[in-house]
């Protein structure tokens, strides 16, 4: 991680830094889950793409419900793939986890968008060709590794999801993940639904 010029950095400053920063998040539910010297195996994989997502989550989706669509929703997850630090002269990167649940017990949820905008707004990434059914209680996941910066500080998922009738809300939630020094840090964003205001 480059220096300012002018300035010298000790890993201990910089960590002090990391965590200004993400106490600071507008995110209110973003939650500071390991210290310094916590012990994390880095992630592995690579960013996912949306040819194959269908057979990579085939055991948690089911065939698309026959009856109409007739109850439908979107989720805003702010996605925190980097933060920036020292007035943006620094940049923390992360690696970042969309989960997404589904919280009923006996209904399918479908999924007919999941995609990733970065900080301007710009598509980055669609994940589904056509709309995927998730079983009960099942979860899907999008991982995007801490190599991958094209969301930077301000990146975002929507999700749309729609049901044949009365369902309990999905849960949706990002998951950031990475390290400084010896530190390893962990923060989860929840996903947010998108509301209509200021209508008549």
């Amino acid at each position: 991680m480059p220096q300012p010029k002018g300035a010298q950095w000790t890993i201990k400053e910089l960590i002090r830094h990391v965590k200004g920063a993400i106490c600071r998040s507008p995110v209110r539910n973003a939650i500071l889950l390991i210290a310094a010297g916590a012990a994390l195996a880095a992630p592995t994989a690579s960013a996912q793409t949306g040819t194959g997502f269908e057979q990579r989550f085939a055991t948690s989706l089911t065939a698309l419900p026959t009856e109409k669509l007739g109850v439908t929703g979107s989720f805003y997850v702010p996605a925190y793939s980097s933060v920036s630090l020292s007035e943006g002269r620094l940049r923390v990167d992360f690696s970042v986890t969309l989960n997404i649940h589904n919280a009923s017990e006996t209904r399918p949820l479908v999924l007919r968008r999941v995609a990733y905008f970065d900080t301007n707004g710009k598509l980055v990434q669609s994940y589904l060709k056509e709309p995927v059914a998730l079983k009960p209680f099942a979860s899907i996941e999008v991982f995007i590794p801490t190599t991958d910066v094209r969301g930077g500080t301000g990146a975002n998922f929507i999700v749309d999801w729609a049901a044949d009738g009365p369902i309990a809300e999905p849960v949706i939630e990002a998951l950031m993940l990475g390290g400084l020094g010896t530190g390893q840090y962990a923060f989860i964003s929840q996903g947010r639904p998108v509301k209509v205001v200021g209508g008549n």
